[in-house]
């Protein structure tokens, strides 16, 4: 018998009070529903209500995995062990997470799924080919979701090469909005950010290279500051620039790299990685996307925390290297909290 062809569908995970709904399809999330300070439940993520939109690609990355490298590659090529490769250039004129058809479009496998046990968790698992998108050899790639506390969700992604030294550099996509994902704009969030130092970026917002510090520029979120504060005199439609994870405190291993204050519902949520960078990005390129229950999403209508190796870091020597030799594991997680104050 052949086998079947998978089918994207949408798997829940409920612990009572944090409600997540994750598809395989490119290992999304598609609503988490928290608590805010008088206990009422609200979907803090943009998303679609089925799994057709993302399918169709509605929405651009909306609370996908991405891979197999997350961010932008100058002009779709790197060099690497005296190869050249080419990549999908489909953000012109760089390769983007992963080119034309990266790790949040192919339908994941569902290795492990335990949704009544104390800490709900599923394990996706996908094998990238050699040569996929451009990329050089078999890599086999895992990612779990783990419910660990009430209100604490963990993100575990592995992933091994298995013939041929690659780069791999996997993101969480997910686009928040701590007042619900119908509420319009999060220039109003408040934001701190554990880094001194940011990495600027060209006019095709490729890293330069340099590693610069934030302080006396709209890039300093050192201490917690309202997003639409200073987003004017960023250059270009707004944040979306690689934050240098240098000076935050550290728990279960993972460092301190971002909280984010709603002011009206009082929900908070604090990002926990052991990547060396995050992307903060202002969903600049959001326009009037309709997504779940009719709600439409417009320019900065959410937020992104992608925790990552620096972008473009296969071209920049100075930068952490994301290469992953034969045999040997990529590890990355992230643990999303929440809370109310």
């Amino acid at each position: 018998m052949a086998d079947q062809p998978k089918k994207a569908e949408i798997f829940d995970l409920d612990n009572g009070s944090m409600h997540v709904k994750i598809s395989n399809y490119g290992c999304t999330i598609t609503s988490l529903s928290v608590p805010d300070k008088d206990g009422k439940f609200a979907d803090v993520v943009l998303g679609f209500d089925s799994v057709d939109p993302y399918l169709q690609g509605a929405g651009s990355y909306y609370g996908c995995i991405v891979g197999r490298v997350a961010n932008r590659i100058k002009e779709g090529k790197f060099t690497l062990n005296g190869v050249e490769y080419s990549l999908p250039v489909n953000n012109p004129p760089n390769s983007l997470h992963g080119g034309k058809n990266g790790f949040d479009k192919k339908i994941w496998d569902v290795v492990e799924y335990k949704k009544n046990d104390t800490s709900p968790s599923i394990t996706f698992k996908y094998h990238s080919r050699d040569g996929e998108e451009g990329y050089p050899g078999d890599l086999s790639v895992t990612a779990t979701y783990t419910l660990t506390s009430k209100t604490t969700m963990k993100l575990d992604m592995e992933a091994i090469a298995l013939n041929k030294a690659t780069p791999v550099n996997l993101a969480q996509h997910t686009y928040w909005n701590l007042s619900g994902h119908n509420s319009g704009s999060v220039l109003n969030h408040h934001i701190q950010i554990w880094a001194n130092h940011y990495t600027p970026v060209d006019k095709n917002t490729i890293p330069t290279g340099e590693i610069t510090t934030v302080k006396n520029t709209p890039f300093d979120f050192t201490s917690e500051k309202r997003i639409g504060q200073d987003i004017d005199k960023v250059i270009g439609l707004g944040y979306d620039h690689n934050y240098v994870l240098d000076s935050g405190n550290e728990k279960m291993g993972l460092k301190h790299a971002a909280k984010v204050r709603e002011p009206k519902s009082k929900r908070v949520l604090d990002v926990w990685t052991n990547a060396p960078g995050v992307q903060f990005y202002t969903g600049n390129y959001v326009n009037g996307v309709t997504g779940k229950g009719g709600a439409v999403y417009d320019k900065h209508g959410g937020l992104c925390l992608e925790t990552q190796g620096f972008p473009n870091a296969i071209n920049q020597p100075n930068f952490p290297s994301v290469v992953v030799e034969p045999g040997k594991k990529y590890q990355h997680s992230m643990l999303f909290e929440f809370s109310t104050v």
